[in-house]
């Protein structure tokens, strides 16, 4: 049983944020922890160039008060990144991608790389082999993290992406040791938050959270879509979550003043 009052206010940006004048505009706001987040590789690349620079990013994020606490590895194009492609040499070239970027977040102290398990659309008869497949992959670049002093938390993902349920989570859970979950808490469309919650447990690290309809991902604010924020909490605290706080949903129109005061009254 853990206290939600202790999961301190976070927030996933862009590469674009790391700059001085966003960086102490989150402080102020009383945002420290941010989770680093492309979907696509570009942005990591030119002239941010994340795997040469990590330590220059992180330390001028430290140095306006905020901690980059985690990465969110790239996932497109899913012809490229996609850890369940039925190609081995596509899923080289992922491991060799996400391998460099994995190493210097931890060499720049950042603790934890979140992924997605897979791309999408995929049938429900090939469901089995993309989950096997996947397994390996994750399982390859979980060993390279642990190496490297990095926690990879894999993400449960919406519609036909594997992952989409606590069973197939724990499908990876089960068969990577050092491997983690994060719970994004408007992506399940067939399963009860609070129910994928309490068959995660302890294995969640981190969260992506935001608001939804249950039809589809929305990335609202807490509050403006059908989530049971009472239970949600709840449950999380049951389960020992001892994590952060972490939105990944729109800015609302006062921005992140406006995203601190929502997770002030929600954890009131």
């Amino acid at each position: 049983m853990t206290n939600r009052k202790n999961w301190c206010c976070a927030l996933s940006v862009g590469p674009q944020v790391i700059n001085s004048q966003s960086l102490a505009a989150l402080a102020e706001a009383g945002i420290h922890e941010i989770e680093l987040s492309s979907g696509r590789l570009p942005p990591f690349e030119g002239e941010f160039n994340f795997v040469g620079r990590a330590r220059e990013h992180a330390a001028l994020a430290k140095a306006a008060g905020v901690n980059i606490s985690s990465i969110h590895l790239p996932f497109a194009p899913f012809a490229e990144l996609d850890p369940a492609h039925r190609d081995a040499e596509v899923r080289k070239k992922l491991i060799e991608v996400q391998k460099n970027l994995i190493l210097a977040a931890a060499d720049a102290g950042i603790g934890i790389g979140v992924i997605h398990p897979s791309g999408e659309p995929y049938t429900e008869e090939e469901r089995p082999e993309r989950l096997a497949i996947a397994c390996e992959t994750i399982a390859a670049l979980t060993e390279i993290a642990a190496g490297a002093g990095m926690t990879i938390a894999l993400e449960n993902l919406p519609r036909t992406c594997l992952c989409r349920t606590s069973d197939e989570m724990l499908y990876f859970l089960d068969r990577i040791p050092a491997l983690r979950a994060c719970f994004d808490t408007n992506h399940a469309l067939t399963e009860d938050n609070v129910h994928f919650i309490r068959a995660v447990g302890d294995k969640i690290v981190t969260l992506h959270v935001s608001d939804y309809d249950f039809v589809d991902e929305k990335h609202w604010v807490p509050g403006e879509g059908q989530n049971n924020w009472p239970a949600i909490l709840a449950a999380l605290e049951e389960a020992g979550y001892q994590g952060r706080f972490l939105y990944e949903s729109k800015l609302p129109e006062n921005g992140y003043a406006g995203l601190r005061a929502n997770y002030d009254a929600l954890m009131a």
